[in-house]
């Protein structure tokens, strides 16, 4: 009986437009990994689209995905790409070289992205241009492969007469009849052309792979860090044992290097040679100053403890993290530069184009232990933490003091210049507010009647946390017990001992900062200056 090829013929145009979508953006990762490592086409595409998103975009993002963010942005791009591959399939087939001019746009748009990437190089657009032209070259090639769509001839009803002279001319068999031939050579074209797709699509991933193979300066960036061996402080972080509760399931009050939160908006991890770092400083100052990796590891590097938070956080959210830094006091460069009198921000720059703007009075505050830290955790910065230095300032969120990869402080005032989110809406100035979460008991976690732990932790940053309480209900609100806090810089852990009811129970905790404020039940978001409100936890006591 015969079947109806004709839906699967209309598909395989789209099919080759993938196909092809697919060898361009691998030969373009390729060209990357060989001529320019910063300009990949995904990456700078990836990289714009976080440049050009209104903050309510990054919220969502960040919400949905946390800080998988960059990994979900990077899939969408891959959608969006194979999307538009099987619409140039289409138009190519139906209106030569219009599929062909849309891959054309789409490398324009990749290589104007790749341009305007922070010290973008001249070649920073070739990557894209390859990719269009071997995604346009193989398009063309595929459609040139596509089977022929033509029925089979019609097979005539034989006669009497016919049926009598092939008898006599001998039985015939059916694969040589003519619709016979025309279906097995329609078979063997599609297959052909299956094969040719499949292979095209095939080098492309292939070639995406090897670009990641080939990315020498990422290796090279981790053997250096690998090997380096940082300096003895000169003077230690003590954190008391006193400061660990060391009930299961609450936040160590020392983060991991590898739970530590990352929200960056770099797609691209920068690598960056120590011995290639410098630090600028310039603008409102009476001389400039430049640092050198060797001049910074030369100063008496010291250790510190900072809580540091990041504005995205949602009430009761894990966008934070404490470390032992080890770092070299901001104050004391600045001091060497001499900011002007009438200077109040320090516009940090990232060497990837990132700008955070600080106030003046948080970096050369004498109680406040703002530094440029080359170490985490008794190892070197690790490369997405902002390998070979960062930022690091208590009492601020991330967006506002944390650059990473810092090359340059430019002394200024908060009326003549911006920053990167300042100019998408947030804040200037952005403190961290006084907040706590429960991290015990986890979420969907069964609770018995009886006595019942409730932890977790409370912070407000350089003014510190005097007292938590916890509310069942609508009940009075109960002092809970602290653990010792590392300093005011530092988020401190409690607990509290409920003697649980069966029963659906809300439980929700607020926090009282060392100079009495009372963290408030109202509730705000995250823009523009960080979330407000009491986190609370439901639970089903049995």
């Amino acid at each position: 009986m015969p079947t109806d090829r004709a839906p699967l013929g209309r598909l395989r145009p789209a099919l080759a437009g993938v196909a092809a979508a697919t060898f361009g953006a691998g030969a373009g990762e390729l060209a990357a990994a060989i001529i320019a490592a910063t300009a990949s086409p995904f990456t700078s595409i990836g990289a714009l689209l976080i440049d050009l998103a209104p903050p309510w975009a990054k919220d969502a993002a960040i919400g949905l995905f946390g800080t998988a963010d960059k990994l979900a942005l990077l899939i969408g791009v891959g959608v969006v790409l194979v999307a538009v591959g099987a619409l140039a399939g289409v138009l190519e087939a139906r209106h030569p070289r219009w599929g062909r001019g849309l891959f054309a746009l789409l490398g324009v748009f990749g290589a104007l992205a790749a341009a305007t990437r922070a010290n973008a190089s001249l070649l920073a657009i070739l990557p894209s241009a390859i990719g269009a032209l071997a995604a346009m070259g193989a398009l063309s090639m595929l459609l040139t492969r596509l089977p022929s769509e033509r029925p089979a001839p019609a097979t005539v009803a034989a006669t009497g007469a016919s049926a009598a002279g092939a008898s006599a001319a001998g039985a015939v068999d059916d694969a040589d009849a003519p619709g016979a031939t025309g279906a097995a050579v329609g078979a063997v074209d599609r297959r052909r052309f299956l094969v040719w797709a499949g292979g095209t699509a095939a080098v492309g991933v292939f070639a995406a792979i090897a670009s990641t193979a080939l990315s020498a300066g990422s290796r090279a960036v981790s053997s250096v860090r690998e090997a380096l061996r940082l300096p003895a402080p000169v003077s230690t972080a003590t954190v008391p044992a006193s400061a660990e509760l060391g009930i299961d399931g609450l936040a160590p009050v020392i983060t991991p290097n590898g739970e530590f939160y990352r929200i960056d908006t770099a797609l691209n991890v920068p690598q960056v040679d120590p011995a290639d770092w410098r630090l600028r400083i310039h603008g409102m100052v009476e001389r400039e100053v430049e640092l050198t990796w060797d001049e910074l590891l030369a100063l008496p590097l010291a250790e510190s403890v900072t809580t540091l938070a990041c504005v995205s956080n949602e009430v009761g959210g894990e966008l934070i993290g404490t470390a032992v830094w080890l770092g070299y006091p901001i104050r004391d460069l600045l001091a060497r530069a001499v900011p002007s009198a009438d200077a109040d921000m320090v516009l940090s720059r990232s060497i990837d184009g990132f700008t955070a703007s600080t106030p003046l009075e948080a970096l050369t505050d004498p109680d406040r232990e703002a530094v440029l830290a080359v170490g985490m955790n008794g190892t070197p910065l690790p490369v997405e933490h902002g390998f070979p230095v960062r930022m690091v300032v208590p009492g601020l969120y991330g967006y506002v003091s944390a650059t990473k990869w810092v090359t340059e402080l430019e002394v200024t005032r908060f009326d003549l210049d911006r920053a990167y989110w300042s100019d998408r809406g947030w804040s200037e100035r952005g403190p961290v507010k006084l907040s706590s979460r429960i991290d015990v008991p986890r979420v969907g976690q069964s609770v018995a009647a009886g006595p019942v732990v409730v932890a977790g932790v409370a912070w407000h940053q350089h003014t510190g946390v005097s007292a938590v309480e916890v509310q069942v209900d609508d009940g009075a609100w109960q002092p809970a017990m602290l653990a010792t806090a590392i300093s005011a810089d530092t988020w401190v852990q409690w607990r509290y001992e409920w003697d649980a009811a069966p029963g659906r129970h809300a439980v929700r905790v607020r926090a009282i900062s060392a100079d009495g404020e009372v963290q408030t039940a109202e509730r705000a978001p995250v823009a523009p200056d960080g979330a407000t409100g009491l986190h609370e936890r439901t639970y089903d006591v049995t």
